[in-house]
């Protein structure tokens, strides 16, 4: 059977916007899990994955059972990646 490359074409957006919304779904339903948060919040604060993303290093680095300089160090170390999070966690809170 042929391929019709021109629908393909036409389809394959609608198709990959809806695996990225899935996969944002699924990253917020994870991040809500573990914290305070909503998923509605969660995607709402942070419709990147990519954000998801500094944000699980930025809890798994708060979580860890480091002392708690060990800790300040690592968050300093990080601090470019952590800066938007940590802005929009503390404008959302405060």
């Amino acid at each position: 059977m042929p391929i019709d490359w021109g629908k393909f074409d036409r389809e394959l957006p609608s198709i990959i916007e809806d695996s990225a919304e899935k996969t944002d779904q699924q990253l917020a339903s994870r991040i809500s899990s573990i914290t305070r948060m909503t998923d509605d919040e969660v995607q709402e604060l942070f419709p990147e994955p990519a954000d998801v993303k500094k944000l699980s290093n930025l809890m798994k680095i708060v979580k860890s059972a480091e002392a708690r300089n060990t800790k300040i160090n690592n968050i300093v170390s990080n601090a470019e990646e952590f800066a938007g999070v940590i802005l929009t966690l503390l404008t959302k809170f405060v």
